[in-house]
């Protein structure tokens, strides 16, 4: 039972890694339209993401953590940093010992999540 739970927690980590690099090839895209990343706190986790004028479409919808629920368990986070110029994504993986999670926080040195031992890091690169 014990190697079943871990198993369901790698694969866990696995769709958050992935939903991470989905998000990150959006925000790009947002990038290039617009020149900056959106504001902090405008990407609204399950809902869609366009632009201001709707006429582009980024995400059909911004991936919830696989863990969330609507009772407000965890969920992942964005933060703009660098005056639009860079971005920080990160959740947190069950699987503490995921030697990724020392990469991508070397890879994007420049954020720094609450919690950053536990946290998965993507930027813009």
């Amino acid at each position: 039972m014990v190697n079943f739970n871990a198993a369901r927690e790698r694969a866990r980590d696995a769709q958050r890694k992935s939903d991470l690099d989905q998000v990150k090839k959006a925000l790009r895209m947002y990038y290039n339209d617009n020149n900056s990343y959106p504001a902090t706190g405008s990407l609204i986790w399950g809902s869609i993401f366009q632009s201001a004028g709707g006429n582009m479409v980024y995400m059909k919808a911004l991936p919830h953590d696989p863990s969330w629920k609507k009772d407000g368990d965890s969920d992942y986070n964005y933060t703009q940093t660098a005056n639009g110029q860079d971005f920080c994504l990160w959740a947190g993986l069950e699987n503490r010992s995921d030697g990724d999670m020392i990469k991508s926080r070397s890879r994007c040195s420049t954020c720094s999540p609450p919690g950053a031992n536990y946290n998965y890091v993507v930027c813009a690169d």
